[in-house]
């Protein structure tokens, strides 16, 4: 038998090697596309569980208007306010600056609004509670000072209202419920 020069029998390992590299990628890329049946019904039967719950969520027109009946009602008392509108999860939906509202109102109004959405209280309320459990204060994201109340959808909470900027938390609530009056009209 004759002997192979070693140039020939790389060449002939390296067609080997690609011969069984591109069978293999095609096997791998014809079933990647292609689930199998295993996987179709699992895909199948979670569309129709009956674990899957539903929320109601404040739309963005719906968090608008709120806030931008909050910062009227505070223009209408000559008070320089942020209004800050969060999602049942405490996103930020929209927030509203109002002219000459100081820097740390916009970061307030968020926190308040996300601490009544948590609760389901007015902040107010919130507030008094610490007296009895001081260490909420220490959940990050909240700040229990007044100045925010929940909007709330069938008894549950759907999102907060946050305002920040008033001489009082009692002033910025009062605004805060002037925007949840608004979404009933």
């Amino acid at each position: 038998m004759k002997q192979l020069s070693p140039r020939t029998r790389f060449l002939t390992t390296a067609a080997a090697l690609a011969t069984v590299a591109a069978a293999t990628f095609g096997t791998v890329s014809a079933t990647a596309g292609t689930p199998d049946a295993a996987a179709k019904a699992a895909v199948t039967a979670d569309a129709g569980n009956r674990n899957l719950t539903s929320s109601t969520h404040l739309s963005t027109a719906a968090a608008t208007k709120a806030a931008q009946a909050a910062l009227d009602a505070a223009k209408r008392e000559n008070q320089r306010v942020t209004v800050a509108v969060v999602d049942r999860n405490g996103n930020t939906i929209v927030t509203l600056r109002g002219d000459g509202a100081g820097p740390q109102s916009y970061e307030s109004a968020e926190r308040k609004a996300y601490t009544a959405v948590s609760w389901n209280a007015p902040t107010s309320e919130l507030a008094k509670r610490l007296t009895q459990t001081p260490n909420l204060k220490d959940i990050p994201g909240t700040l229990f000072l007044a100045g925010a109340a929940p909007v709330t959808a069938k008894g549950a909470p759907v999102a907060g209202i946050g305002v920040a900027g008033a001489p009082s938390g009692d002033l910025d609530e009062k605004f805060a419920k002037a925007g949840v009056a608004a979404l009933s009209r």
